[in-house]
């Protein structure tokens, strides 16, 4: 493509992503260069600059500037290894499915995979979530996220209809989910509630989050001490209100009881020296509840992660005896 071309947004298209609207229509163009494109305003929607995420509105007018300077053969390449890494994915995804409906699919999506693309991301859900149209026209939706390192339930709208409740309800705190973690050393009291606001950490200008009480967003999180293991560790369950990008374990390194293996947020002390532990993130989406617009619900739970059972087992910990606190 050699001339700027300007695309009218479709109704059926009305509320994706820009980001993933521009790939399923120039799929040989990268994550990197869209990202570059937005950065440089060269890809514009009503003649606006906008961000990746920015959801379309039937017909409004998406600028696509020429693309001809972009390494083909390279690209190409690059596509052929996507869809190797796709498809080994896909297989993984199909077997991590807890619950599938015509609206809903939930999956427990494996520590260490990102929900994402992103730079020097090439193995993420997006990428794969063809495999998981079980015979739909089109491929589920992205209506929420989970953290790289946090295991758990994951859940994926089948149709449009589904998205826009489904973000609707997590938008607005309607839908409840549950997390099950490790934390290092004792919480007091062993109920309650830390109500700290949220930003980034601009002097480190990095994709680091900080207790920010002047300009952070609000951010309140439930928790429970399920069982205390002494003074040196605790298993905690938690239930964010807010959705705030790694709210969690801001919150609990902020209270002085850091989640096990978050060195990130905890440092040095956010490991257990205790023989047999795992050093990765001790963080699991257990369960979610779900209030269809029909009224019925539904409730999903997922096992905990392999390297987290290791753990529980080592600790003497048992998720069967498991009653919810809250």
């Amino acid at each position: 493509m050699t001339e700027v071309q300007i695309n009218t947004v479709e109704s059926q298209d009305a509320d994706i992503r820009l980001d993933r609207w521009f790939r399923t229509r120039y799929p040989g163009i990268g994550h990197g260069v869209i990202e570059k494109l937005l950065r440089t305003g060269q890809i514009r929607v009503d003649g606006r600059r906008v961000k990746a995420s920015f959801r379309l509105e039937a017909g409004q007018k998406v600028r696509i500037p020429p693309i001809q300077s972009i390494d083909c053969t390279k690209q190409a390449k690059q596509i052929k290894i996507n869809k190797k890494v796709s498809d080994a994915l896909g297989q993984t995804l199909v077997s991590s499915v807890l619950h599938m409906d015509e609206e809903i699919i939930v999956i427990d999506k494996p520590a260490g995979l990102a929900v994402q693309g992103g730079t020097n991301i090439s193995r993420h859900i997006d990428g794969a979530l063809d495999a998981l149209s079980f015979g739909k026209a089109q491929k589920p939706k992205l209506v929420h996220r989970l953290d790289k390192d946090t295991s758990g339930v994951l859940v994926l709208a089948r149709d449009r209809v589904a998205a826009r409740w489904l973000t609707r309800d997590f938008r607005e705190q309607a839908i409840v989910k549950t997390y099950w973690a490790l934390i290092v050393g004792e919480l007091r009291p062993v109920k309650g509630t830390i109500d700290v606001p949220i930003g980034k950490n601009i002097r480190e200008n990095s994709e680091k989050m900080t207790v920010n009480p002047k300009d952070g967003q609000t951010a309140t999180t439930y928790y429970a001490i399920v069982e205390q293991l002494g003074r040196k560790a605790s298993w905690v369950a938690m239930r964010p209100k807010s959705g705030r990008t790694h709210q969690l374990r801001v919150h609990m390194a902020s209270v002085g009881t850091p989640i096990h293996g978050d060195g990130k947020y905890g440092g040095a002390r956010a490991f257990l020296d205790l023989q047999g532990i795992s050093k990765k993130i001790h963080l699991h989406a257990r369960d979610i509840r779900i209030r269809r617009p029909n009224g019925k619900e539904l409730f999903i739970t997922a096992e905990l992660p392999n390297h987290m059972k290791s753990s529980w087992s080592q600790l003497g910990l048992d998720s069967k005896n498991y009653k919810d606190p809250f």
